[in-house]
C-alpha cells in the first residue's frame, strides 16, 4: 500500500493518466490525495472528474479555488471567466452527478503518519492555514463549510462565498462572513501578516510578499508548525520540501509539471514522481 499526494491538475486529464501510470497507482491497494483545483483552464475537466470518481474511495479529493468556482457558476453564483474551460463539463449529460460528487469533497485532510515517537501529522489543505490556527481548529472549521457545501444552504453559501473581507480571522465571526473567510485561508491565501492578515493580490513566489507580509508558512509562532502541511495553489512557488511543509503546485496548465509525492512510513520518506505537461494556458 503507498500513499501518494497529487498537485493541482486544472482539467489535465492526460497529464493525470500518464502520472498515475508511471507512479503504478492501484485502487486496490494505494491512496491517492488530490490537493484541490482538480478542474479548470485545462482541456478536459469531466475526464479528470470521471477519473478520480471511478477510483471510488482509493481517491480522496479536496476542494480549490477552481472547484468552488465550478459550483459557483453551475448554481448562477459566479459569472464564468473569460479563460475558464467549465463549458464541457457543464454541458456534459452527467454534469449533475459530478456537480454533487464535486459538494461531497473535502476542505482540509488529517492523517497521521508512522507509529510511536516516528509518528506525525500531515495535514492537507488547497493554499493555506492561518497562523493562529491548529490543526484541531482547521479541521473543525473545514467541516462548518463542508456541512453548508453538502446542504440545503448550498446556493446561498455560494452567493456569499466571494470577496476578500474580512480579511483577519476572528472566533467572533458568524454567517456569510465567517465561512467566507474559511474558504479564502484554505483555498486562496498566499501571504499573510504576522497577525493573520490576508493578502491576496500577489501571485508570484514567495520572495514577492509586499511590505508587511510574508508567506503564510513563514509567519513565526505558527500553530500548525508542528504537522506537516501538505497544499498545493501557488504554481510560482513551485516544489518545496520542509519537514513542516509540502508544496505540490508545479504549475501543469502552464506547461510545467504535474507532481505526485509518495509518503513513506514516516513523513521524513518522500519521493517526488513528476511527468512534463503539455501547456494550456499562457501566464498572464
Amino acid at each position: 500500500m503507498a500513499l501518494y499526494l497529487i498537485g493541482d491538475i486544472q482539467g489535465c486529464d492526460a497529464a493525470l493518466q500518464q502520472l498515475l501510470d508511471k507512479i503504478g497507482f492501484s485502487p486496490s491497494r494505494d491512496t491517492v490525495v488530490l490537493l484541490g483545483d482538480l478542474v479548470n483552464r485545462g482541456p478536459d475537466s469531466a475526464a479528470v472528474l470521471r477519473r478520480v470518481q471511478g477510483y471510488g474511495a482509493s481517491a480522496l479529493s479536496l476542494l480549490g479555488n477552481h472547484d468552488l468556482h465550478l459550483l459557483g457558476v453551475a448554481h448562477g453564483a459566479r459569472k464564468p471567466s473569460r479563460k475558464d474551460t467549465l463549458g464541457g463539463l457543464l454541458e456534459a449529460p452527467d454534469s449533475e452527478a459530478m456537480l454533487e460528487w464535486v459538494r461531497q469533497q473535502h476542505m482540509a485532510l488529517h492523517m497521521q503518519i508512522g507509529q510511536g515517537d516516528k509518528a506525525g501529522d500531515l495535514l492537507m489543505v488547497h493554499a493555506g492555514v492561518l497562523p493562529q490556527w491548529t490543526v484541531g481548529d482547521t479541521l473543525v472549521l473545514a467541516a462548518e463549510v463542508e456541512s453548508v457545501l453538502r446542504g440545503p444552504a448550498l446556493g446561498e453559501f455560494l452567493l456569499g462565498m466571494y470577496g476578500n473581507e474580512p480579511a483577519q480571522w476572528s472566533d467572533t465571526l458568524t454567517g456569510s462572513a465567517r465561512l467566507r473567510a474559511i474558504v479564502n485561508a484554505l483555498t486562496r491565501m498566499r501571504f499573510c501578516s504576522a497577525e493573520g492578515v490576508m493578502e491576496f493580490e500577489t501571485k508570484d513566489g514567495a520572495a514577492t510578499a509586499p511590505e508587511g507580509f510574508m508567506p503564510w508558512f513563514d509567519v513565526p509562532g505558527r500553530k500548525t508548525a508542528n504537522a506537516t502541511v501538505a497544499f498545493g495553489h501557488w504554481s510560482t512557488l513551485g516544489w518545496l520540501s520542509r519537514p513542516d511543509l509540502l508544496s505540490t503546485d508545479t504549475g501543469c496548465v502552464w506547461g510545467g509539471c504535474l507532481s505526485a509525492v509518495r509518503i513513506g512510513a514516516t513523513l521524513d520518506e518522500r519521493e517526488l514522481i513528476q511527468v512534463k505537461c503539455e501547456q494550456a494556458q499562457k501566464p498572464g
